[in-house]
């Protein structure tokens, strides 16, 4: 009995595919006035559903609303401390935002939502977290210990009308950047990453080191490597020779943590309310290096639907690959007696379970989750 009920707290979950034997309807064409649209009411009949019945939101991000997909598109900015992440929005807006302190030290302490307002103003993040027309109320996974390092600023700017930015606390480095975090920065990017459209890795010219945090922010980032820009900040304070020099050794830190074949996209210029410095031909690289990134940033809104699709789809392989794996683990499980050993046998061999299901039904292996991730998160669940 006792094992019976722990087995009812997963829902009969409904066919991942319809029965080929039954006689097909032609499908009927709906009509909708925008894609957020088509794609809410498509996650809500069809997807969400299966999420739930295989608890999905609890293996990977927690379940969506309407208000994500009606959220401007995102740009997500990451530094170490002192890179000039918020210089750089006070550069894209012209002006200061509420909440804005610039300075050598690590300033930022907290996430800062820059969106569009009628009128100056700060909004404490416990208040956003629960705003049904916010994008932000799966942060409140993250509890009080997050919310209370959270906020948005709002003002009225022309680009703000188009898009939302984030700017993030300066990564410390060595174990300052441990002391005083009440949550994980890096599963907190990681859920800002993947609802954001493009994400800004900051670099000062002056310190190129990769420290232990940032470096794991940025293997958090895995899965969304078409997103990412590297900016290479406050070029114009060395001269040519320098910067040929640090161009490189940015490059090849990069490739020691962001693993991909393709080079990374490298943006170089000086991004803040003064005057370029150096020679005429570095002025005229620069001045092109930023013209290109703000361009890149322009074009955020328009690939905008095309990004929320696109990330549906991604979120629709995982779970698909998921809903898969729980089926197979719970046909594994015996019947009636001994299923608390069954299971942590199943969790012990799910490299090989995995790999069955692999077999089975020809799933990309880049739909898997990561095996100590998974495991971890299954142990607190009854099969």
């Amino acid at each position: 009995e006792g094992q019976q009920g722990r087995r009812r707290g997963w829902a009969e979950p409904p066919p991942v595919f319809p029965d080929s034997r039954m006689p097909k309807k032609e499908p009927v064409a709906e009509i909708f006035e925008s894609v957020s649209d088509g794609l809410k009411q498509l996650y809500r009949s069809k997807i969400r559903p299966i999420e739930e019945a295989y608890k999905f939101g609890e293996f990977y991000s927690p379940y969506m609303n309407d208000s994500d997909f009606d959220a401007k598109p995102m740009v997500l900015l990451l530094g170490q401390y002192s890179v000039g992440k918020t210089s750089f929005i006070k550069y894209l807006l012209g002006r200061d935002f509420p909440g804005a302190h610039i300075g050598p030290e690590p300033t930022t302490d907290r996430f800062i939502a820059v969106m569009h307002g009628q009128e100056d103003k700060t909004t404490p993040g416990n208040a956003l977290a629960v705003s049904a027309n916010m994008p932000f109320r799966g942060l409140e996974m993250f509890g009080n210990g997050f919310l209370s390092k959270f906020q948005g600023a709002q003002l009225d700017s022309p680009l703000l009308h188009h898009v939302t930015l984030i700017d993030t606390p300066g990564v410390l480095s060595g174990e300052k950047q441990r002391i005083g975090r009440t949550y994980s920065f890096t599963e907190v990017c990681a859920w800002f990453a993947s609802r954001a459209d493009v994400i800004l890795l900051l670099f000062d010219a002056h310190k190129l080191d990769i420290s232990d945090e940032f470096k794991e922010a940025i293997e958090a980032l895995k899965g969304h490597d078409d997103k990412i820009r590297v900016v290479l900040n406050k070029a114009d304070a060395v001269d040519s020779q320098k910067l040929l020099r640090i161009y490189g050794a940015l490059m090849w830190s990069l490739g020691k943590v962001i693993k991909t074949p393709e080079c990374m996209r490298v943006y170089i210029g000086s991004f803040w309310d003064q005057p370029l410095r150096g020679s005429e031909w570095s002025r005229q690289l620069f001045e092109m290096e930023m013209r290109d990134l703000l361009t890149d940033l322009k074009n955020v809104p328009k690939n905008a639907a095309v990004r929320k699709v696109n990330e549906l789809v991604k979120r629709v392989r995982l779970a698909k690959a998921h809903a898969y794996i729980v089926g197979h683990l719970k046909k594994e499980m015996p019947s009636y007696f001994g299923a608390q050993k069954a299971q942590a046998k199943l969790l012990a061999n799910i490299e090989e379970h995995f790999l069955k299901v692999h077999r089975a039904h020809s799933l990309p292996v880049g739909d898997f989750p990561d095996v100590a991730k998974f495991r971890a998160v299954m142990e607190g669940h009854d099969l």
